[in-house]
């Protein structure tokens, strides 16, 4: 098993944001959590990315507890987490944001022959490599964020609500890009309030409710669910 999330409690302070919270991802898998704003997705993916501590439970990466590594020693084993909201460094060039997403690596030619790499594949990034990153429409700063995680060279990629504020044909590019990226072979963990776009390309899914999963299947088998559909699908 590539990532074991077993029994996770979180804290935010006196309040408790995840109760006894359990689920794994497989290697080659897109897993997808899903709920609504607040049931504590954005949370846990920074629970796993050591930014957030744990109150109980633990957390297994490929067999071995992680609690407690810094985020920093995380990147280096393998996970990276494109945070909500993009979170590119807006006055920082194009190319200077995909280099800052390699800042555990020592390999300087293959840094290089990387961002040409994501530069061919997102050929926006390539012509506006030059640019100051704040200038990019939202869809091309949220391509430029997902390149910059993969430049950690990932097993695991996390992704923090990937189509909030996009246009519909613009997440529809986005979510081809995630497929095309697990070809590749990085798994990824992938959580949203978009049901219908996360359950879709999921191989298995959970669904989150103020902070404990209620429901788990296949993608397909969740999107087939009355109780999920209606609450998340509006149908």
């Amino acid at each position: 098993m590539l990532l074991t999330v077993e029994d996770l409690v979180v804290y935010y302070g006196p309040v408790e944001a995840i109760h006894g919270t359990s689920f794994c991802v497989e290697e080659g898998e897109i897993v997808s959590i899903v709920g609504n704003n607040g049931a504590g997705k954005t949370t846990i993916l920074k629970t796993i990315s050591g930014l957030l501590q744990i109150s109980n439970g633990d957390i297994q990466w490929q067999g071995k507890s992680i609690k407690g590594m810094g985020a920093a020693s995380l990147v280096k084993a393998g996970i990276a987490h494109t945070p909500e909201g993009r979170m590119v460094f807006p006055n920082s060039t194009v190319y200077d944001n995909l280099l800052s997403g390699a800042y555990v690596r020592k390999d300087k030619d293959g840094i290089k022959k990387d961002i040409e790499m994501f530069c061919e594949r997102f050929p926006i990034l390539g012509e506006r490599r030059k640019q100051r990153a704040g200038l990019l429409s939202g869809g091309q700063q949220q391509m430029l964020a997902i390149a910059r995680s993969l430049m950690s060279r990932p097993k695991l990629l996390m992704l923090d609500e990937p189509s909030l504020g996009l246009a519909p044909v613009v997440v529809a590019e986005v979510y081809k890009i995630i497929e095309e990226i697990r070809k590749d072979g990085t798994s990824i963990l992938l959580v949203e309030q978009n049901a219908t776009k996360a359950l879709s390309i999921a191989d298995r899914a959970y669904i989150l409710v103020t902070g404990e999963i209620t429901q788990t299947g296949t993608g397909k088998e969740l999107l087939e669910d009355d109780s999920v559909r209606q609450a998340y699908l509006g149908v």
